[in-house]
């Protein structure tokens, strides 16, 4: 490509995400300075963090600023190179930003580009899915926060998304029977007929609080939470007693203009143990989790879908498919 195409954050969304509340920036590709390094963006990562990051509030990362690119998770090759950490052809993960072209070392980057080995029998969408950062959030918050136990029930919120879709796999595979929360029937068939989940609750239906109830006959021990709101109310009604509830995300609230109020009451008369974690807390540990997840993938013990859309241009609508459900799996832009 001759130019560089950066998505820069115009305005804060107020509700669901908007083309309006971007500018589409074209400018030539980048040379790189002494120790920096040009990457060709392949695939941008869509999360629901993205949301987080354009809202001026406190949170794990500055927000992103108006007028800055995106930010977002990626993966790229190395174009040109002046530094010998990153050669030419090199593929690498980082936080790329929404754009065609990033600049590894340039002023003020947060984390570097981590180089991928060469030769991993393993799908690029799966790099940045079931063995990339929302597999690691899978794995490090069930396992380190959920701590499951053979024969506990374990109940998982967006259970047909990048992260929960892994979390009921981890689940099933410590020995746990697993309940995954979805919207539909396509995604609850797909969590129970491919990945093996032992019972799906359709939060869509009319009597979704019932299907709950029959498929927790005996409590829930783990709640991975992912969306807030009703449901997590309503999870969180059922837990036992010392039962633990990793808290990854609420997509539900993202584009809520008011923020939303919780009894804490449960917590306190079922002693839950509630803890809010980021895959970062994890980052001296991402080898240790990405070799395991590679492993059952390779294996077949876990399973990893994608929902890809292809082209920059497309993104800031389609980071609404998160919110909306219109993803099973990870969602990826393929520019």
């Amino acid at each position: 490509m001759s130019v560089n195409r950066q998505f820069r954050l115009k305005q804060r969304p107020v509700g669901r995400v908007g083309r309006a509340d971007f500018d589409l920036v074209e400018s030539p590709v980048p040379e790189p300075a002494e120790g920096q390094a040009v990457i060709r963006t392949l695939y941008l990562s869509l999360d629901p963090t993205n949301r987080v990051w354009m809202t001026d509030m406190p949170q794990y990362l500055p927000p992103v600023a108006i007028g800055e690119v995106m930010r977002g998770g990626g993966v790229g090759r190395v174009v040109a190179s002046r530094r010998p950490d990153l050669k030419e052809g090199d593929l690498v993960t980082g936080l790329l930003g929404w754009q065609d072209y990033a600049v590894a070392g340039a002023p003020g980057e947060l984390f570097p580009p981590t180089v991928i080995p060469d030769g991993l029998p393993i799908p690029i969408p799966s790099l940045m899915g079931a063995c990339g950062m929302t597999g690691l959030t899978a794995y490090f918050g069930l396992t380190e926060i959920g701590t499951p136990k053979p024969g506990e029930t374990v109940v998982v919120s967006a259970a047909a998304g990048a992260v929960g879709s892994v979390v009921g796999q981890i689940a099933k595979i410590r020995g746990c029977r697993v309940v995954g929360i979805a919207g539909g029937a396509a995604k609850c068939a797909f969590i129970t007929e491919e990945l093996g989940f032992d019972a799906a609750v359709d939060y869509k239906a009319a009597d979704w609080k019932e299907q709950l109830k029959a498929a927790t006959p005996d409590g829930i021990d783990v709640n991975f939470e992912n969306v807030g709101g009703e449901i997590m109310e309503t999870v969180v009604g059922r837990m036992n007693l010392y039962s633990r509830m990793p808290l990854c995300g609420m997509i539900s609230t993202y584009n809520d203009v008011q923020r939303p109020r919780y009894d804490l009451t449960p917590f306190l008369m079922k002693r839950i143990r509630l803890q809010g974690f980021i895959v970062l807390d994890f980052k001296d540990r991402y080898a240790e989790g990405s070799i395991q997840l590679a492993q059952w993938l390779l294996a077949g013990r876990l399973k990893a879908r994608e929902t890809v859309v292809e082209g920059l241009e497309g993104a800031p609508e389609a980071l609404n498919m998160l919110f909306d459900g219109g993803n099973i799996g990870k969602l990826l832009v393929k520019l």
